[in-house]
């Protein structure tokens, strides 16, 4: 999938990543990376709301799974459990979310857990950017539930 496709799926799929103006910047085998203005995430501080940081590295984690849940031939619902963000520093201007896949052997695990039950979890890291920073980081489990439609 290109970032084109993702972007366009994206904001027809989750409406809030077209409001944020979320963008995807690439689209890599093993990594997304995403990127937000300053603009329509500001807070009173005139600085990124954390809530608009945490919903970019969400994104990012998501969407790498979903792409590669596509190149498995997985239907699948995919909805994110439980996560963690922490904040290193103020973002006050555009920023970036790089997520990573886990492992080659957690994915493998994954897959196979998935393959038995028709459901499985798997945690999925980002990293937030600003300014040549690491502005925050994010983990989070995601739960894919097994269905007839992606």
């Amino acid at each position: 999938m290109s970032p084109e496709e993702l972007e366009r799926y994206l904001h027809a799929q989750i409406p809030l990543s077209k409001a944020m103006e979320v963008s995807v910047l690439e689209v890599q085998p093993q990594s997304i990376m995403l990127s937000a203005p300053l603009a329509p995430n500001i807070n009173h501080r005139d600085t990124v709301f954390g809530g608009s940081a945490s919903a970019v590295a969400i994104l990012a984690a998501w969407s790498l799974l979903h792409i590669h849940l596509i190149g498995e031939g997985i239907a699948s619902r995919l909805v994110i459990q439980r996560n963690t963000m922490s904040y290193a520093l103020p973002i006050d201007g555009t920023f970036t979310a790089v997520a990573a896949m886990p492992s080659a052997e957690e994915w493998a695990r994954f897959l196979r857990m998935f393959k038995r039950r028709g459901k499985a979890r798997i945690t999925v890291a980002s990293e937030m950017h600003f300014a040549g920073q690491v502005a925050g980081r994010f983990e989070g489990t995601f739960a894919v539930l097994g269905t007839t439609d992606v």
